[in-house]
């Protein structure tokens, strides 16, 4: 059993508008200083959809509606220096209004055209998540 490195449970969510793609720079870690989608740990007893729309709130004071899981990515927290993994459940969710506001553990909170996300630190799989959303959605 030595080796093994517990994993916890977290989620993003991906919220398209128009052409952009919401982003949060992280404060802390993992993934400090890069641009990723809103997110974090699930808390005891909270599903992972109440999970993203909670992260998405506290870190960037939107509201979105019809969350759905995209993908699961397997976070190596020991790169980072954290003692655990994560599992993270990146969720796509349809915008419903309002300008996003940094708070909590994010430094900036703003929407970002593909363009745009090429000049910026990307965390893991954004640029191909963001990338097939404004696919999906036609933009």
């Amino acid at each position: 059993m030595d080796g093994m490195r517990k994993i916890l449970p977290a989620v993003s969510v991906a919220i398209v508008r128009g052409d952009t793609v919401l982003l949060v720079k992280r404060a802390r870690q993992p993934s400090q200083g890069f641009y990723a989608f809103p997110g974090g740990k699930v808390e005891v007893g909270e599903t992972l959809e109440h999970a993203a729309q909670r992260e998405l709130l506290e870190e960037t004071g939107l509201h979105a509606h019809n969350y759905r899981a995209l993908r699961e990515i397997h976070i190596d927290g020991g790169s980072d220096g954290h003692s655990v993994d994560y599992l993270l459940t990146v969720f796509g969710a349809t915008y419903a209004g309002g300008e996003p506001v940094a708070s909590d553990d994010a430094e900036n909170a703003a929407f970002y055209t593909l363009s745009e996300m090429t000049a910026l630190p990307l965390a893991a799989s954004v640029f191909a998540v963001a990338e097939e959303l404004l696919r999906n959605a036609g933009a």
